[in-house]
């Protein structure tokens, strides 16, 4: 070839992907879906045994600073293969933001367990918000004295 249909090729802009004999796709490629993934999970699922448990209102996985909050998630189990498997509409909040209500629902080792990871965060920026309410120190230290009779002002 001489330089001069080399330059014409190049200079039309036109890009070929394959030499003049490379095959050419004839038909689609067909992508798929995630319905076909959700139908292959739910047979794994299946083969392990898993069962579904009704009643669970609300589930919270503890992350290091955040917490995975689910209301009313669809929750499946199967203990002999140690998996569980959580789904549904998820958050992701501060553990700050589910303190007061999830103190109900603890045991006292996992009570515990909060109250070291509340003074931690304390230590680390400040004392966070809710930390009364985990068991934080009170400091009655901060608030001044009253000095003056209020009640008889306003009459």
């Amino acid at each position: 070839m001489d330089r001069e249909k080399l330059l014409k090729l190049a200079g039309n802009g036109a890009v070929r992907s394959g030499g003049k004999g490379s095959v050419r796709r004839k038909k689609p490629v067909a992508h798929k879906t995630t319905v076909t993934d959700d139908k292959r999970l739910q047979g794994v699922l299946k083969k392990l045994g898993v069962n579904t448990i009704p009643g669970i209102e609300e589930v919270n996985i503890f992350q290091e600073e955040n917490v995975v909050h689910f209301t009313n998630p669809k929750v499946q189990a199967s203990i002999a293969a140690n998996t569980y498997v959580i789904s549904g509409p998820s958050q992701i909040k501060k553990l700050q933001d589910l303190v007061p209500g999830i103190l109900s629902q603890m045991g006292p080792d996992s009570l515990n367990h909060l109250k070291k990871m509340m003074m931690q965060y304390g230590a680390a920026g400040g004392p966070p918000e809710g930390a009364a309410a985990a068991g934080g120190d009170d400091d009655d230290d901060d608030v001044p004295d009253l000095v003056e009779n209020f009640e008889e002002a306003s009459k």
